[in-house]
């Protein structure tokens, strides 16, 4: 059974910085994909950024190209979101995600391809 814990979250002045962790236990984690989706009060969870299974590939929403960055280790089993000039429209819970299938080509957004998730990380960017 996956389990997947993110830390990191907390409150923030505009044009701040967070980094937030996801630890990974339960299946060999570097066969998978892991993604990083937000949701907002009164809004639906959406896609912010993946990473492959190699970390060789990434892709990031248009909302936060440039100002953050996913990263994996996979010798801890972890996920990164580096998140730099943070915006009070950046305010969300954040939640990391397993792809469900191993060792995919190409890089997935689609929040159905991700068959596991974490229990979210909230950040409040303050303006």
């Amino acid at each position: 059974q996956v389990q997947l814990v993110e830390s990191g979250g907390g409150l923030v002045q505009a044009g701040g910085s967070l980094r937030l962790s996801c630890a990974a236990s339960g299946r060999i984690f570097s066969r998978y994909g892991m993604g990083w989706f937000r949701q907002a009060p009164g809004k639906e969870r959406e896609f912010v950024a993946v990473i492959s299974w190699s970390g060789g590939s990434t892709y990031y929403a248009e909302s936060v190209k440039g100002r953050f960055t996913i990263s994996r280790d996979n010798a801890k089993n972890t996920v990164y979101l580096q998140m730099n000039s943070l915006k009070p429209e950046d305010t969300a819970v954040y939640y990391c995600a397993q792809d469900r299938a191993t060792w995919r080509e190409r890089v997935t957004t689609r929040a159905a391809d991700f068959g596991s998730w974490g229990q979210g990380t909230q950040v409040t960017v303050s303006s």
